[in-house]
């Protein structure tokens, strides 16, 4: 894998914890508003510069764009953000309870994605694709870092190590309760090089930022006539994890009618092709079981795969799909149905029942899928159903921006 140090804008040290931020794609324009309150460093005035505008501002019209370069280039000029003195990467630790892990903060190269050297399992939207690429475009930086990872290698643990030993440049704990502490690595030749080693990455989460790191890449050498293949716009902000240290949520499920049936049909109908438990764990402990809530209860379904089928087929939201979701409850492509909606698994069963016992329906609590089963879609080349994965805890944005 190339990868490469970037001489970028980072918070100066005492307010790195005011300027960094969740994710913009986790959290809607009310949400933004709210977390931004008392806090006009944050990065989510650049990421969802709406929140600074009249309410019911489309966020894709020009205003909202020219407020985000506004603010991005306010928080320069009043010193918040500042230019390193030299190229550098960065070491990137979240911990989570007892959970850590650590991950190398770096630039990837676009033909690299292109290439498939770092591999997709998503599809993107064409709608937030075509925003981060104007956003990006206009800010000619990348706020929101890309989330990588890779199998693990002997040489980069080895470097981890002997880091972790220093003193940090910036360790604070969140509001929601993360820990996060970050080590400069000015140059970073020998980590480059160990990186080199490492023959394929895959994205965890950020298909859409990468994609359109890519878009503004390909605009930007098309507008260059000079262009050359060096240039910064060529390269993209990513934090690259090892396998070994990711935590993958499952992604649940909260189907909002039981598709004109009667509780008691269904279930019938469900025991037909699932077997059907009960006084089950609202969380399944294994691959191929599914915990599902109505009226009140629990219920546990078994999943088998067909050992024989692709990737794709033995997930266990694949099977569900196709065996309950679809025929029973009419939910034909779960991407667009308005008959669904998918809660991540950092808020845990107890939110699937709060949401059954207010709204009706039924849900159903996963199995988290294994990082093996995302590298072996990837590497087949094919796509993950979606609402798959949560990977907890998300990057926060605004510790690191590559400017070009």
């Amino acid at each position: 894998m190339r990868i490469r140090a970037f001489q970028g804008l980072v918070p100066v040290p005492a307010l790195a914890p005011e300027v960094a931020c969740v994710p913009y794609d986790v959290v809607d324009a009310a949400e933004s508003a709210a977390l931004v309150v008392g806090k006009p460093r944050s990065l989510l005035h650049v990421d969802r510069a709406e929140i600074d505008l009249p309410p019911g501002t489309n966020p894709y019209s020009d205003a909202v764009y020219a407020r985000a370069r506004e603010n991005f280039l306010q928080l320069q000029r009043d010193g918040v953000l500042v230019r390193e003195t030299e190229p550098c990467l960065y070491l990137y630790q979240q911990q989570m309870g007892a959970h850590r892990q650590r991950g190398l903060v770096a630039v990837c190269h676009v033909e690299d994605y292109d290439a498939n050297l770092i591999k997709k399992h998503e599809k993107t939207r064409k709608d937030k694709e075509d925003d981060r690429t104007r956003l990006i475009d206009t800010l000619s930086a990348g706020t929101g870092p890309v989330f990588l990872t890779y199998r693990g290698e002997p040489a980069v643990n080895v470097l981890v190590a002997r880091l972790v030993q220093t003193a940090p440049q910036h360790d604070f704990t969140a509001p929601d309760g993360i820990r996060h502490t970050v080590w400069r690595i000015p140059g970073g030749a020998e980590w480059t090089q160990a990186f080199g080693q490492v023959p394929v990455t895959y994205i965890a989460d950020g298909h859409h930022r990468a994609a359109s790191a890519a878009r503004v890449a390909r605009l930007r050498r098309e507008r260059n006539p000079a262009h050359r293949g060096d240039e910064d716009y060529n390269w993209f902000l990513c934090v690259l994890f090892p396998a070994s240290e990711l935590k993958i949520l499952p992604y649940n499920r909260h189907v909002f009618s039981l598709n004109g049936l009667e509780p008691a049909a269904f279930l019938e109908k469900v025991r037909a092709t699932f077997g059907l438990e009960t006084g089950v764990a609202p969380s399944p402990d294994a691959t191929g079981r599914v915990s599902m809530y109505l009226g009140g209860q629990w219920y546990g379904l078994r999943c088998p795969a067909d050992p024989k089928a692709d990737p794709v087929a033995r997930l266990d939201v694949s099977i569900l799909q196709d065996k309950l979701l679809a025929p029973l409850l009419g939910v034909d492509d779960p991407r667009t149905s308005k008959r669904i909606d998918f809660v991540g698994g950092i808020r845990g069963p107890g939110e699937l029942v709060r949401r059954v016992d207010a709204q009706g329906g039924v849900a159903f609590s996963m199995y988290p899928v294994t990082l093996d089963q995302l590298m072996d879609i990837a590497d087949a080349g094919q796509i993950m159903p979606p609402k798959s994965t949560w990977f907890e805890p998300k990057l926060r944005s605004g510790l690191f921006v590559h400017i070009f």
